[in-house]
């Protein structure tokens, strides 16, 4: 097709024969008088690119389902597998289910009306809606904020409560928090349809959630923990008696636990880039990448600076020094956490130093968690909760205004380090993420705590002990995870020593030989 000498002017640089052309100008030069034969334009491109663009994350953020399934199988005791897979299983069901009917609706519905509402009220069961990649994204985000509690409660939770609380979360309590802080009619969001009354004249920044989903799943974890009581035998004797140092139950499989935490990391790239929404243009395509360095310095951080720390501290009390492969990946998880609320609007140096001291977070919150003897089966509530506590308050003082306003938020009101070099003292953003931190915490507090109690006096809540003992698997899913009787007996292995014996003299049993045997006896 031959340009004309306007449409060289309208799209490029320079003047006369010589003109400079950048790929998406030259993208919609061509295209702009093009007449396809669906009537597709340069926009029906970007539409596409972005609509794939979603569904691609989305996606990314759903498999973060598989890596929540393995890192919690491998950190449960092995009697106990088959029931922790099958929670995880259910999660996406539940959520699904319940984002579907009421949660969606409840979050983003309304969004057409003017002023500020509490909760959404149209698009329920996707009523007169068409936009199913933003659903299916948002719906991976739900389902991820019922998957944080499912590690917590591990191993002696009834499956009936889980169901009950699954529903509930991904229906009502989570859909309150995205409504109030994503929505366009949310009182703190940063996206609220009049920019001339945003929230402290800026609103929430929490780019992919360490509020909205992590603080909300963790803080849900956190209370459910504390009604339902540490596993037997953990913090107390049969007796009741607390135990001078608690049993720590390790999990069964060091190999699931690093590919759950592997495939977590490879989601993120989904769950923060894809937060963007879009990538068609400069400035989603600009943040969609920042995010995908800003995650990866704080996974990276965090996995480092909690492990280092711990090998240090060790050394300094024993005089032994050794590495701790827990602490490195739920190091690297809290660093992914705390840095998802700021990722779009952190520089990478920052990253680095929120990683870091997200990985002491999760440290301390670890350790502070077992002397108030709660148990928490996988470490979640230090990595989701902790953390994205840690995450939403990072964004108040690292947030850099250029990047804001390249993300779409109000630039003027930068994170307080920034105001500080700057000569200003402006405390609106910080002020902003605190009251976010403080509505999390007393919207989740106030319904999931009373619905605990209630389950738990209902009997709803907690497996019989002997039932907690013999394995849920064993107890409520028809048999153990793991087929060990093809495995030698015990009177096997030892007439097969006896006949070696009688062959070459006296013939010491291999020890893993011998407790295989014992194992299966």
């Amino acid at each position: 097709m031959a340009l004309t000498e306007e449409q060289w002017k309208s799209f490029c640089e320079g003047s006369g024969t010589e003109y400079t052309c950048d790929l998406y100008s030259t993208l919609t030069m061509v295209t702009s008088d093009i007449d396809y034969a669906e009537g597709r334009t340069v926009n029906g491109i970007a539409t596409g690119l972005d609509t794939f663009f979603l569904i691609f994350s989305g996606t990314m953020v759903f498999f973060m389902q598989a890596g929540f399934a393995m890192l919690c199988a491998g950190s449960v005791r092995q009697k106990n597998v088959k029931n922790i897979m099958l929670k995880n299983l259910l999660d996406a069901c539940g959520g699904a289910l319940g984002f579907y009917t009421i949660g969606y609706g409840f979050a983003y519905g309304g969004d057409d009306e003017t002023g500020r509402t509490f909760i959404g009220n149209s698009y329920f069961a996707l009523r007169d809606f068409d936009s199913y990649a933003g659903f299916f994204f948002q719906f991976a985000f739900a389902a991820t904020a019922a998957t944080i509690v499912a590690g917590t409660v591990a191993e002696r939770c009834k499956m009936s409560a889980y169901l009950c609380y699954s529903l509930f979360l991904t229906g009502f309590v989570y859909p309150v928090v995205v409504h109030a802080i994503w929505s366009s009619n949310g009182f703190l969001s940063a996206f609220y349809q009049d920019s001339d009354d945003l929230f402290q004249d800026v609103g929430t920044v929490d780019f992919a959630g360490s509020g909205v989903v992590h603080m909300t799943g963790g803080c849900t974890a956190l209370i459910a923990a504390i009604v339902l009581g540490p596993r037997k035998g953990r913090f107390y004797d049969e007796d009741g008696n607390p135990l001078e140092e608690p049993n720590s139950f390790p999990g069964h499989s060091a190999s699931l636990q690093i590919l759950g935490t592997f495939v977590l990391w490879v989601g993120w790239y989904g769950f923060n880039p894809g937060s963007a929404l879009a990538i068609a243009s400069e400035d989603s395509a600009q943040t969609a990448a920042l995010c995908l360095v800003t995650t990866t310095m704080g996974a990276a951080t965090g996995c480092v600076s909690s492990m280092f720390t711990d090998s240090i501290l060790e050394t300094m009390k024993t005089g032994e020094t050794s590495y701790d492969l827990t602490m490195a990946m739920n190091g690297a998880l809290g660093g992914l956490v705390a840095v998802t609320a700021g990722c779009s609007v952190i520089t990478p140096w920052a990253a680095i130093v929120i990683g870091a001291i997200g990985g002491w977070v999760y440290m301390g919150f670890s350790k502070l968690l077992i002397s108030l003897r709660i148990d928490d089966a996988v470490d979640a509530i230090p990595v989701h909760f902790a953390n994205g506590f840690w995450g939403v308050l990072a964004v108040g003082l690292f947030a850099n205004g250029k990047l804001m306003a390249i993300a779409g938020y109000n630039s003027e009101k930068e994170g307080l380090f920034y105001e500080w070099g700057g000569g200003d003292n402006d405390w609106n953003l910080f002020l902003a993420q605190i009251s976010s931190l403080a509505f999390i915490i007393g919207w989740v507090t106030c319904l999931m705590t009373p619905f605990f109690i209630i389950l738990n006096v209902a009997g709803l809540f907690r497996v019989d002990a002997l039932e907690e003992e013999v394995g849920l698997d064993i107890s409520h899913h028809r048999g153990e995870a793991y087929d060990i009787s093809g495995a030698a007996k015990k009177e096997d292995v030892e007439e097969l020593m006896e006949t070696r014996a009688s062959r070459h003299g006296k013939v010491e049993v291999p020890k893993e030989v011998a407790q295989a045997a014992d194992e299966t006896a």
